[in-house]
């Protein structure tokens, strides 16, 4: 993500060595390929010691699967107003962040999608994440209702909405429009799921 102007001058140098670790970490994917590419090929690239590369990324999975838009959107939500439903302050939230991001952000954005849906063994660490993200979800909506992180309800709520999300996306790396295409099937009750044979038929 971009600097932020207030950040302090060793914030903003730390910020962007990552960034720049991270962009030239997807070149040399897209150039090599996930596998073929080393972290000391990475860290010579960004021109950093690898030393220095594990203060950023404990792993080079690390650096494809962390996502740094976590903290952003669950501010997003946050600052949603109390009477705006939970699904809809959840896809506001996202088209909020995603409007603002910078093209390269965006670029970076992507790539790591991508890279996450097609490696298996980013895929598979992306399947253990999504528990964490759930978690994450979880505390947020709870937060706006009152209720307990561990509430069925909530849990379930977040379940469903990474996984609508997790559903589009899949096939389409990056492509925001189509999740928050699904959020808002989410949220009209997902009427397919509610019809019956004949009206589906009908329909």
């Amino acid at each position: 993500m971009s600097v932020e102007p207030s950040a302090g001058l060793r914030e903003r140098k730390k910020v962007r060595t990552r960034a720049l670790i991270r962009s030239e970490a997807f070149r040399l994917f897209r150039e090599q390929g996930y596998p073929e590419t080393t972290i000391d090929q990475i860290a010579a690239a960004a021109d950093v010691s690898p030393s220095t590369f594990f203060r950023y990324f404990p792993t080079k999975e690390q650096l494809v699967i962390v996502d740094d838009l976590d903290p952003v959107m669950m501010a997003a939500i946050e600052a949603q107003p109390p009477d705006v439903p939970l699904i809809r302050a959840f896809k506001i939230a996202s088209e909020t962040v995603f409007a603002q991001m910078s093209k390269e952000d965006f670029e970076v954005e992507r790539d790591r999608q991508e890279l996450m849906y097609t490696v298996p063994e980013l895929r598979l660490a992306m399947m253990q994440e999504l528990v964490r993200t759930i978690d994450m979800v979880s505390e947020v909506m709870a937060k706006r209702v009152g209720r307990a992180e561990d509430d069925i309800e909530i849990r379930t709520l977040a379940g469903a909405i990474i996984g609508a999300v997790l559903a589009v996306i899949d096939k389409v790396p990056g492509d925001i429009p189509r999740a928050v295409t699904a959020l808002e099937y989410l949220e009209a009750g997902l009427p397919l799921g509610q019809a019956t044979k004949e009206s589906t038929s009908r329909g």
